[in-house]
Protein backbone atom coordinates (compact mmCIF):
# COMPACT_ATOMS: atom_id res chain seq x y z
CA UNK A 1 0.00 0.00 0.00
CA UNK A 2 1.47 3.54 -0.71
CA UNK A 3 1.96 5.56 2.38
CA UNK A 4 -0.30 9.39 2.29
CA UNK A 5 0.80 11.59 -0.27
CA UNK A 6 3.87 14.11 0.81
CA UNK A 7 2.56 17.16 1.81
CA UNK A 8 4.26 20.02 -0.29
CA UNK A 9 6.37 22.51 1.54
CA UNK A 10 4.85 26.24 0.62
CA UNK A 11 7.03 28.23 -1.26
CA UNK A 12 8.79 31.48 0.37
CA UNK A 13 6.80 34.72 -0.42
CA UNK A 14 9.66 36.57 0.30
CA UNK A 15 11.08 39.28 -2.30
CA UNK A 16 13.70 38.38 -4.79
CA UNK A 17 15.74 41.12 -3.01
CA UNK A 18 14.92 39.45 0.23
CA UNK A 19 16.23 36.31 -0.88
CA UNK A 20 19.01 37.98 -2.08
CA UNK A 21 20.05 39.48 0.42
CA UNK A 22 19.83 36.89 2.67
CA UNK A 23 21.63 34.78 1.05
CA UNK A 24 24.59 36.96 0.82
CA UNK A 25 24.01 38.13 4.59
CA UNK A 26 23.52 35.02 6.72
CA UNK A 27 27.22 33.45 4.89
CA UNK A 28 28.58 36.47 6.34
CA UNK A 29 27.49 36.74 9.36
CA UNK A 30 28.53 32.92 9.41
CA UNK A 31 32.04 33.52 8.26
CA UNK A 32 32.62 36.40 10.93
CA UNK A 33 31.30 34.25 13.67
CA UNK A 34 33.84 31.27 12.21
CA UNK A 35 36.70 34.01 12.42
CA UNK A 36 35.62 35.47 15.97
CA UNK A 37 35.43 32.19 17.39
CA UNK A 38 38.92 31.07 15.50
CA UNK A 39 40.49 34.04 17.16
CA UNK A 40 39.32 34.42 20.34
CA UNK A 41 40.14 30.30 20.64
CA UNK A 42 43.73 31.16 19.02
CA UNK A 43 44.54 34.17 21.50
CA UNK A 44 42.99 32.63 24.40
CA UNK A 45 45.64 29.23 23.66
CA UNK A 46 48.71 31.48 22.85
CA UNK A 47 48.37 33.41 26.05
CA UNK A 48 47.27 30.41 27.68
CA UNK A 49 50.56 29.03 26.84
CA UNK A 50 52.37 31.77 27.69
CA UNK A 51 51.09 31.68 31.45
CA UNK A 52 52.28 28.05 31.45
CA UNK A 53 55.96 29.30 30.12
CA UNK A 54 55.93 31.68 33.32
CA UNK A 55 54.35 28.75 35.53
CA UNK A 56 57.40 26.66 34.76
CA UNK A 57 59.36 29.48 35.60
CA UNK A 58 57.51 30.56 39.16
CA UNK A 59 57.70 26.02 39.47
CA UNK A 60 61.51 26.14 39.14
CA UNK A 61 62.37 29.23 41.39
CA UNK A 62 60.16 27.55 44.02
CA UNK A 63 61.33 24.20 43.81
CA UNK A 64 64.98 25.84 44.02
CA UNK A 65 63.95 27.94 46.89
CA UNK A 66 62.76 25.02 48.90
CA UNK A 67 66.10 23.27 48.44
CA UNK A 68 68.08 26.16 49.92
CA UNK A 69 69.75 25.99 53.69
CA UNK A 70 67.51 28.16 55.84
CA UNK A 71 70.15 30.06 56.40
CA UNK A 72 70.74 30.84 53.07
CA UNK A 73 67.38 31.66 51.87
CA UNK A 74 66.04 35.74 51.42
CA UNK A 75 63.82 37.24 54.00
CA UNK A 76 60.03 35.72 53.21
CA UNK A 77 57.84 38.55 52.55
CA UNK A 78 55.31 39.43 55.35
CA UNK A 79 52.70 36.77 55.88
CA UNK A 80 49.03 37.88 57.50
CA UNK A 81 48.66 34.12 58.07
CA UNK A 82 49.36 31.82 60.49
CA UNK A 83 52.90 31.38 61.20
CA UNK A 84 52.09 27.74 61.46
CA UNK A 85 51.36 28.04 57.54
CA UNK A 86 53.71 30.17 56.23
CA UNK A 87 54.33 29.82 52.45
CA UNK A 88 57.70 28.41 51.67
CA UNK A 89 58.86 29.75 47.77
CA UNK A 90 56.86 32.81 47.66
CA UNK A 91 60.48 34.93 48.98
CA UNK A 92 62.31 33.48 45.66
CA UNK A 93 63.80 36.45 43.45
CA UNK A 94 62.05 36.83 40.20
CA UNK A 95 58.04 35.94 41.67
CA UNK A 96 56.01 38.55 40.48
CA UNK A 97 52.18 39.88 41.76
CA UNK A 98 49.35 36.75 42.16
CA UNK A 99 51.91 33.96 42.53
CA UNK A 100 50.24 31.17 44.16
CA UNK A 101 52.26 29.01 46.26
CA UNK A 102 50.90 25.89 48.14
CA UNK A 103 52.73 22.89 49.92
CA UNK A 104 50.44 19.80 50.47
CA UNK A 105 51.75 16.73 52.69
CA UNK A 106 49.44 13.58 52.96
CA UNK A 107 46.54 15.15 51.53
CA UNK A 108 46.20 18.64 53.90
CA UNK A 109 47.38 21.82 52.82
CA UNK A 110 50.66 22.58 55.25
CA UNK A 111 51.05 26.33 54.02
CA UNK A 112 49.75 28.38 51.20
CA UNK A 113 49.65 31.82 50.22
CA UNK A 114 49.48 34.25 47.13
CA UNK A 115 51.81 37.37 46.75
CA UNK A 116 50.39 40.63 46.85
CA UNK A 117 50.68 44.26 45.34
CA UNK A 118 52.75 45.60 48.04
CA UNK A 119 55.02 41.86 48.66
CA UNK A 120 52.77 40.52 51.43
CA UNK A 121 51.66 37.12 51.58
CA UNK A 122 47.91 37.20 51.01
CA UNK A 123 46.39 33.79 53.07
CA UNK A 124 44.29 31.62 50.53
CA UNK A 125 40.79 30.22 52.24
CA UNK A 126 39.86 27.22 53.43
CA UNK A 127 37.68 26.26 50.27
CA UNK A 128 40.66 27.54 48.12
CA UNK A 129 43.07 25.17 50.29
CA UNK A 130 40.85 22.54 49.55
CA UNK A 131 40.85 23.00 45.69
CA UNK A 132 44.81 22.65 45.58
CA UNK A 133 44.61 19.13 47.10
CA UNK A 134 43.14 17.84 44.37
CA UNK A 135 45.52 18.45 42.17
CA UNK A 136 47.14 15.70 39.82
CA UNK A 137 50.46 15.73 40.98
CA UNK A 138 53.43 16.23 37.51
CA UNK A 139 50.46 16.28 35.13
CA UNK A 140 49.76 18.97 32.87
CA UNK A 141 48.62 22.50 33.90
CA UNK A 142 44.83 22.92 34.96
CA UNK A 143 42.55 25.86 35.23
CA UNK A 144 40.44 26.35 38.07
CA UNK A 145 38.47 29.03 39.55
CA UNK A 146 39.54 29.45 43.20
CA UNK A 147 36.84 32.21 43.78
CA UNK A 148 36.80 35.02 46.11
CA UNK A 149 39.15 37.94 44.94
CA UNK A 150 41.56 35.65 43.01
CA UNK A 151 39.44 33.98 40.26
CA UNK A 152 41.07 31.88 37.82
CA UNK A 153 44.22 30.30 37.82
CA UNK A 154 46.73 28.09 36.05
CA UNK A 155 48.24 25.55 39.07
CA UNK A 156 49.96 22.52 38.55
CA UNK A 157 51.68 20.43 40.94
CA UNK A 158 54.53 19.19 41.54
CA UNK A 159 57.23 17.33 43.57
CA UNK A 160 59.39 19.19 46.42
CA UNK A 161 62.98 18.12 47.43
CA UNK A 162 61.66 17.24 50.15
CA UNK A 163 59.06 14.89 49.00
CA UNK A 164 56.43 17.18 49.73
CA UNK A 165 53.82 18.36 46.97
CA UNK A 166 54.19 21.69 45.90
CA UNK A 167 51.54 23.76 43.98
CA UNK A 168 52.36 26.73 41.79
CA UNK A 169 49.81 29.01 40.25
CA UNK A 170 49.46 32.46 38.07
CA UNK A 171 46.12 34.58 37.88
CA UNK A 172 44.31 34.20 34.42
CA UNK A 173 42.75 37.86 35.31
CA UNK A 174 45.08 39.42 32.33
CA UNK A 175 44.11 36.83 29.62
CA UNK A 176 40.82 36.77 30.57
CA UNK A 177 40.51 40.42 30.10
CA UNK A 178 42.51 40.33 26.48
CA UNK A 179 40.04 37.76 25.80
CA UNK A 180 37.07 40.22 26.54
CA UNK A 181 38.68 42.98 24.88
CA UNK A 182 38.96 41.18 21.49
CA UNK A 183 35.62 39.93 21.55
CA UNK A 184 34.14 43.32 22.46
CA UNK A 185 36.55 44.80 19.29
CA UNK A 186 35.09 41.81 17.00
CA UNK A 187 31.49 42.91 17.61
CA UNK A 188 31.75 45.99 17.28
CA UNK A 189 33.84 45.90 14.33
CA UNK A 190 32.16 42.83 12.64
CA UNK A 191 28.35 44.70 13.46
CA UNK A 192 29.98 47.82 11.54
CA UNK A 193 31.89 45.69 9.14
CA UNK A 194 28.23 43.51 8.66
CA UNK A 195 26.31 47.11 8.20
CA UNK A 196 28.43 47.97 5.66
CA UNK A 197 28.11 45.12 3.70
CA UNK A 198 24.24 45.13 4.04
CA UNK A 199 23.90 48.30 2.80
CA UNK A 200 26.92 47.78 -0.17
CA UNK A 201 24.61 44.72 -0.83
CA UNK A 202 20.92 46.74 -1.16
CA UNK A 203 22.26 49.18 -3.00
CA UNK A 204 24.17 46.64 -5.32
CA UNK A 205 20.71 44.41 -5.66
CA UNK A 206 18.25 47.11 -6.32
CA UNK A 207 20.85 48.61 -9.13
CA UNK A 208 21.20 45.38 -10.59
CA UNK A 209 17.29 44.49 -10.47
CA UNK A 210 15.94 47.69 -11.79
CA UNK A 211 16.31 46.45 -14.98
CA UNK A 212 13.84 43.98 -13.75
CA UNK A 213 11.16 46.24 -12.10
CA UNK A 214 11.34 48.02 -15.75
CA UNK A 215 10.00 45.13 -16.93
CA UNK A 216 7.37 44.13 -14.74
CA UNK A 217 6.30 47.98 -15.28
CA UNK A 218 5.76 47.45 -18.69
CA UNK A 219 3.80 44.04 -18.07
CA UNK A 220 1.81 45.90 -15.78
CA UNK A 221 1.04 47.91 -17.92
CA UNK A 222 0.32 45.92 -20.98
CA UNK A 223 -2.12 44.15 -18.39
CA UNK A 224 -4.05 47.24 -17.62
CA UNK A 225 -4.65 47.97 -21.74
CA UNK A 226 -8.61 46.54 -22.67
CA UNK A 227 -7.72 43.39 -24.30
CA UNK A 228 -11.15 41.94 -24.71
CA UNK A 229 -12.80 44.11 -27.61
CA UNK A 230 -12.04 46.28 -30.32
CA UNK A 231 -9.42 46.64 -31.89
CA UNK A 232 -6.08 46.34 -30.13
CA UNK A 233 -2.68 47.92 -30.37
CA UNK A 234 0.15 47.28 -27.44
CA UNK A 235 2.44 50.10 -28.06
CA UNK A 236 4.20 48.86 -25.01
CA UNK A 237 7.60 47.27 -24.86
CA UNK A 238 10.15 46.60 -22.81
CA UNK A 239 13.24 49.37 -23.53
CA UNK A 240 16.49 48.51 -25.59
CA UNK A 241 18.72 48.95 -23.06
CA UNK A 242 16.82 46.21 -21.06
CA UNK A 243 16.92 43.64 -23.65
CA UNK A 244 20.66 42.24 -23.55
CA UNK A 245 20.61 38.44 -24.28
CA UNK A 246 23.78 38.75 -22.42
CA UNK A 247 21.85 39.02 -18.95
CA UNK A 248 19.61 36.91 -17.40
CA UNK A 249 17.22 39.99 -17.13
CA UNK A 250 17.92 40.83 -20.88
CA UNK A 251 16.93 37.91 -21.89
CA UNK A 252 13.33 37.78 -20.03
CA UNK A 253 12.80 41.54 -21.50
CA UNK A 254 13.52 40.36 -24.96
CA UNK A 255 11.21 37.23 -24.54
CA UNK A 256 8.73 39.23 -22.84
CA UNK A 257 9.02 41.56 -26.12
CA UNK A 258 8.15 38.64 -28.21
CA UNK A 259 5.32 37.40 -26.40
CA UNK A 260 4.15 41.19 -26.78
CA UNK A 261 4.32 40.17 -30.75
CA UNK A 262 2.85 37.39 -30.87
CA UNK A 263 -0.21 38.24 -28.50
CA UNK A 264 -0.51 41.44 -31.13
CA UNK A 265 -0.33 39.75 -34.14
CA UNK A 266 -3.14 37.40 -32.89
CA UNK A 267 -5.45 39.81 -31.26
CA UNK A 268 -5.21 41.62 -34.07
CA UNK A 269 -6.14 38.03 -36.68
CA UNK A 270 -8.98 37.72 -33.99
CA UNK A 271 -10.08 41.47 -34.24
CA UNK A 272 -9.90 40.91 -38.21
CA UNK A 273 -11.90 37.53 -38.08
CA UNK A 274 -14.64 39.36 -35.99
CA UNK A 275 -14.91 42.46 -37.87
CA UNK A 276 -15.59 40.37 -41.06
CA UNK A 277 -18.08 38.15 -38.89
CA UNK A 278 -20.03 41.78 -37.87
CA UNK A 279 -19.87 42.77 -41.53
CA UNK A 280 -21.56 39.59 -42.90
CA UNK A 281 -23.96 39.72 -40.11
CA UNK A 282 -25.26 43.72 -40.66
CA UNK A 283 -24.93 42.74 -44.54
CA UNK A 284 -26.95 39.84 -44.10
CA UNK A 285 -29.74 41.08 -41.26
CA UNK A 286 -29.97 44.44 -43.83
CA UNK A 287 -30.16 42.17 -46.93
CA UNK A 288 -32.81 39.64 -45.16
CA UNK A 289 -34.90 42.84 -44.10
CA UNK A 290 -36.80 44.04 -47.67
CA UNK A 291 -37.43 39.43 -48.31
CA UNK A 292 -38.94 39.04 -44.70
CA UNK A 293 -41.09 42.20 -45.89
CA UNK A 294 -42.36 40.93 -48.86
CA UNK A 295 -43.22 37.70 -47.14
CA UNK A 296 -44.94 39.28 -44.71
CA UNK A 297 -46.81 41.29 -46.52
CA UNK A 298 -47.84 38.30 -48.89
CA UNK A 299 -48.83 36.50 -46.37
CA UNK A 300 -51.12 39.35 -44.90
CA UNK A 301 -52.78 39.89 -48.42
CA UNK A 302 -53.65 36.17 -48.85
CA UNK A 303 -55.22 35.96 -45.19
CA UNK A 304 -57.37 39.09 -45.77
CA UNK A 305 -58.73 37.13 -48.68
CA UNK A 306 -60.72 34.70 -46.69
CA UNK A 307 -62.99 34.33 -49.21
CA UNK A 308 -61.55 32.80 -51.88
CA UNK A 309 -58.91 31.42 -49.71
CA UNK A 310 -58.93 27.68 -47.83
CA UNK A 311 -59.29 27.29 -44.15
CA UNK A 312 -56.40 25.77 -44.14
CA UNK A 313 -54.65 28.10 -46.64
CA UNK A 314 -55.28 30.87 -44.23
CA UNK A 315 -53.96 29.20 -41.46
CA UNK A 316 -51.14 28.28 -43.49
CA UNK A 317 -50.69 32.14 -44.02
CA UNK A 318 -51.14 33.20 -40.43
CA UNK A 319 -48.25 30.83 -39.62
CA UNK A 320 -46.17 32.90 -42.21
CA UNK A 321 -46.61 36.11 -41.56
CA UNK A 322 -45.85 34.92 -37.49
CA UNK A 323 -42.47 33.50 -38.07
CA UNK A 324 -41.93 36.05 -40.89
CA UNK A 325 -42.60 38.71 -38.23
CA UNK A 326 -40.24 36.72 -35.59
CA UNK A 327 -37.78 36.34 -38.11
CA UNK A 328 -37.71 40.21 -38.79
CA UNK A 329 -37.53 40.31 -35.15
CA UNK A 330 -34.53 38.69 -34.69
CA UNK A 331 -32.75 40.24 -38.38
CA UNK A 332 -33.00 43.93 -36.35
CA UNK A 333 -31.91 42.89 -33.13
CA UNK A 334 -28.73 41.22 -34.95
CA UNK A 335 -28.44 44.48 -36.98
CA UNK A 336 -28.69 46.29 -33.98
CA UNK A 337 -26.02 44.13 -31.98
CA UNK A 338 -23.92 44.51 -35.41
CA UNK A 339 -23.71 48.09 -35.14
CA UNK A 340 -22.83 48.16 -31.65
CA UNK A 341 -20.20 45.69 -31.95
CA UNK A 342 -19.04 48.17 -34.97
CA UNK A 343 -18.71 50.86 -32.65
CA UNK A 344 -21.47 53.08 -34.57
CA UNK A 345 -22.25 56.23 -32.10
CA UNK A 346 -25.39 56.74 -30.47
CA UNK A 347 -27.28 59.50 -31.18
CA UNK A 348 -26.67 61.79 -27.67
CA UNK A 349 -29.76 63.81 -26.41
CA UNK A 350 -31.47 64.38 -23.31
CA UNK A 351 -33.49 61.68 -21.83
CA UNK A 352 -36.19 61.64 -19.18
CA UNK A 353 -36.23 58.43 -17.23
CA UNK A 354 -38.77 58.76 -15.16
CA UNK A 355 -40.95 59.86 -18.20
CA UNK A 356 -39.37 56.31 -19.91
CA UNK A 357 -40.17 54.21 -17.11
CA UNK A 358 -44.03 55.55 -17.02
CA UNK A 359 -44.69 54.38 -20.57
CA UNK A 360 -42.53 51.21 -20.68
CA UNK A 361 -44.32 49.46 -17.52
CA UNK A 362 -47.30 51.09 -19.26
CA UNK A 363 -46.85 49.05 -22.43
CA UNK A 364 -45.94 45.90 -20.31
CA UNK A 365 -48.81 46.21 -18.38
CA UNK A 366 -51.03 46.05 -22.16
CA UNK A 367 -48.93 43.20 -23.40
CA UNK A 368 -49.05 41.19 -20.08
CA UNK A 369 -52.10 42.40 -17.80
CA UNK A 370 -51.85 38.43 -15.66
CA UNK A 371 -48.52 40.28 -14.09
CA UNK A 372 -48.80 43.20 -11.53
CA UNK A 373 -46.70 45.88 -12.47
CA UNK A 374 -45.83 48.82 -9.97
CA UNK A 375 -43.53 51.16 -10.20
CA UNK A 376 -41.34 53.07 -7.84
CA UNK A 377 -40.03 56.88 -9.24
CA UNK A 378 -38.56 60.00 -7.32
CA UNK A 379 -40.28 63.12 -6.66
CA UNK A 380 -38.19 64.89 -9.34
CA UNK A 381 -37.32 63.28 -13.18
CA UNK A 382 -33.84 61.88 -13.70
CA UNK A 383 -31.95 62.91 -16.67
CA UNK A 384 -29.15 61.26 -18.68
CA UNK A 385 -27.87 62.20 -21.82
CA UNK A 386 -28.24 59.00 -24.48
CA UNK A 387 -30.28 57.78 -27.40
CA UNK A 388 -33.88 57.67 -26.23
CA UNK A 389 -34.97 54.83 -28.68
CA UNK A 390 -32.07 52.71 -27.47
CA UNK A 391 -32.56 53.40 -23.76
CA UNK A 392 -35.93 52.30 -24.22
CA UNK A 393 -35.50 49.75 -25.46
CA UNK A 394 -32.85 48.54 -22.44
CA UNK A 395 -36.07 48.84 -20.17
CA UNK A 396 -38.86 47.21 -22.54
CA UNK A 397 -36.67 43.95 -22.85
CA UNK A 398 -36.19 44.07 -18.92
CA UNK A 399 -39.69 44.05 -18.83
CA UNK A 400 -40.32 41.80 -21.51
CA UNK A 401 -38.09 39.86 -19.54
CA UNK A 402 -39.92 39.11 -16.81
CA UNK A 403 -43.29 38.82 -18.88
CA UNK A 404 -41.57 36.29 -20.40
CA UNK A 405 -40.13 33.81 -18.21
CA UNK A 406 -42.12 34.35 -14.93
CA UNK A 407 -45.63 32.90 -14.32
CA UNK A 408 -48.80 34.49 -14.21
CA UNK A 409 -49.17 36.54 -11.04
CA UNK A 410 -45.72 37.29 -10.54
CA UNK A 411 -45.13 41.32 -9.27
CA UNK A 412 -42.82 43.23 -10.98
CA UNK A 413 -41.22 46.84 -9.68
CA UNK A 414 -39.16 49.08 -11.77
CA UNK A 415 -37.66 51.98 -9.45
CA UNK A 416 -35.59 54.59 -10.45
CA UNK A 417 -32.93 56.53 -8.66
CA UNK A 418 -30.23 59.34 -8.62
CA UNK A 419 -26.93 58.56 -6.83
CA UNK A 420 -23.70 60.85 -6.82
CA UNK A 421 -24.07 61.63 -10.87
CA UNK A 422 -25.27 58.15 -11.31
CA UNK A 423 -29.24 57.07 -12.93
CA UNK A 424 -29.85 54.14 -11.13
CA UNK A 425 -32.68 51.90 -13.07
CA UNK A 426 -33.72 48.27 -11.54
CA UNK A 427 -36.14 45.73 -12.35
CA UNK A 428 -36.83 43.65 -9.63
CA UNK A 429 -39.46 40.35 -9.81
CA UNK A 430 -40.70 37.85 -7.28
CA UNK A 431 -40.27 34.89 -9.89
CA UNK A 432 -38.82 31.91 -9.45
CA UNK A 433 -35.23 33.07 -9.87
CA UNK A 434 -32.53 32.52 -12.64
CA UNK A 435 -30.87 29.04 -12.12
CA UNK A 436 -27.22 29.50 -10.73
CA UNK A 437 -25.57 27.82 -13.41
CA UNK A 438 -27.34 30.31 -16.23
CA UNK A 439 -26.68 33.02 -14.19
CA UNK A 440 -23.12 34.27 -15.38
CA UNK A 441 -24.08 33.71 -18.83
CA UNK A 442 -27.26 35.84 -19.06
CA UNK A 443 -25.81 38.32 -20.97
CA UNK A 444 -24.51 36.31 -23.23
CA UNK A 445 -26.02 36.24 -26.71
CA UNK A 446 -28.75 33.14 -27.64
CA UNK A 447 -28.85 32.34 -23.96
CA UNK A 448 -32.05 31.06 -22.83
CA UNK A 449 -33.35 29.63 -19.63
CA UNK A 450 -34.62 26.11 -18.54
CA UNK A 451 -37.92 24.66 -19.39
CA UNK A 452 -39.22 25.39 -16.02
CA UNK A 453 -37.92 29.32 -16.16
CA UNK A 454 -39.88 29.33 -19.93
CA UNK A 455 -43.26 30.67 -20.12
CA UNK A 456 -43.77 30.78 -23.38
CA UNK A 457 -41.54 29.77 -26.46
CA UNK A 458 -40.15 32.43 -29.27
CA UNK A 459 -37.49 33.79 -27.40
CA UNK A 460 -34.85 34.89 -29.31
CA UNK A 461 -31.89 34.55 -26.74
CA UNK A 462 -31.26 38.40 -27.62
CA UNK A 463 -33.10 40.87 -25.20
CA UNK A 464 -30.19 40.49 -22.44
CA UNK A 465 -27.97 40.71 -24.95
CA UNK A 466 -29.15 44.03 -26.31
CA UNK A 467 -28.92 45.49 -22.64
CA UNK A 468 -25.91 44.61 -22.26
CA UNK A 469 -24.60 46.21 -25.43
CA UNK A 470 -26.84 49.72 -25.28
CA UNK A 471 -26.12 50.28 -21.52
CA UNK A 472 -22.30 49.51 -22.16
CA UNK A 473 -22.31 51.79 -25.16
CA UNK A 474 -23.68 54.47 -22.88
CA UNK A 475 -20.98 53.67 -21.27
CA UNK A 476 -23.22 52.36 -18.23
CA UNK A 477 -23.17 48.92 -16.29
CA UNK A 478 -25.83 46.09 -16.00
CA UNK A 479 -25.68 43.72 -13.54
CA UNK A 480 -27.96 40.48 -11.83
CA UNK A 481 -28.74 39.43 -9.16
CA UNK A 482 -30.97 36.47 -8.08
CA UNK A 483 -32.35 33.87 -6.06
CA UNK A 484 -35.89 32.49 -5.20
CA UNK A 485 -38.34 34.41 -5.18
CA UNK A 486 -36.40 37.83 -5.87
CA UNK A 487 -34.71 38.34 -9.12
CA UNK A 488 -33.02 42.61 -9.72
CA UNK A 489 -31.81 43.54 -13.19
CA UNK A 490 -29.74 46.71 -11.94
CA UNK A 491 -28.50 49.58 -14.65
CA UNK A 492 -26.32 52.20 -14.21
CA UNK A 493 -26.31 55.15 -16.23
CA UNK A 494 -23.28 57.82 -16.11
CA UNK A 495 -23.99 61.79 -16.06
CA UNK A 496 -27.61 61.79 -14.40
CA UNK A 497 -29.11 65.01 -13.23
CA UNK A 498 -32.70 65.52 -11.52
CA UNK A 499 -34.93 68.03 -13.24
Amino acid sequence: MSGPPTARLPRSRRSLRTRLLVAFVVPLVVVLGLVGIASVTALRSELLSQVDTRLDAVSDRSRDYSAQPGDALPPKPPYDGDEEGEPGGLGARGQGEGTLVATVVDGVCTSSGVLGAKGQTVALTTAQKAALVDLPVGGEPVTADLGGDLGEYRLVAGTAPNGDVLVNGLPLGGTADAVRRLVAVELVVGLIALAAAALAAVLVIRRTLRPLDRVAATATRVSELPLATGEVQLAERVPPEDTDPRTEVGQVGTALNRMLDHVEGSLAARQESETQVRQFVADASHELRTPLASIRGYAELVRRQRAEVPGDVGHAMRRVESEALRMSELVEELLLLARLDAGRELTTEEVDLTALVVDAVSDAHAAGPAHRWQVDLPDAPVLVPGDPARVHQVLANLLANVRSHTPDGTTATTRLRAEGGWAVLQVVDDGPGIPAALRPHVFERFARGDASRSRTAGSTGLGLAIVHAVVSAHGGTVEVASEPGRTAFTVRLPHASEG
